[in-house]
């Protein structure tokens, strides 16, 4: 699915344009739509802790998000070997209002949401059962 970017990603400002695909349950893939080679592996949150914050006004305007939108909300996760040692970027969440198709980034400020960090490894929250 394409997104508009309404929100970059921080550091890279100039893409305007997205495409989201399945991986499976938990984990999906953004690319640029221009196929610049720029991929992020995303992560879906809720599969693996408890995590909620509030969207910014201006950034529900942004996006056009209404009471009853289709969100998806994804981190970003710099893969590494092995799997265990990958992170998860919590404290920006990457937004997709499914509805109008447009996507963005927000920045939680860490003073407000404490437990989340930019850096978390994913072993934090696998299970070693």
């Amino acid at each position: 699915m394409i997104y508009e970017v309404k929100s970059p990603l921080l550091g890279f400002e100039n893409i305007k344009e997205m495409k989201l695909s399945k991986i499976d349950d938990i984990f999906m893939k953004l690319e640029d739509k221009e196929e610049s080679g720029i991929s992020f592996t995303l992560i879906d949150p809720f599969a693996i802790r408890e995590y909620s914050f509030d969207i910014p006004l201006e950034f529900q305007k942004l996006l056009g998000i209404e009471k009853d939108s289709k969100l998806l909300v994804y981190n970003i996760m710099i893969i590494q070997e092995p799997i265990e040692k990958s992170t998860i970027n919590f404290l920006a969440p990457v937004i997709f209002n499914q509805d109008n198709k447009t996507m963005g980034q927000i920045i939680l400020d860490n003073t407000k949401y404490q437990n989340y960090h930019i850096v978390e490894t994913i072993s934090s929250y696998l299970s070693t059962a």
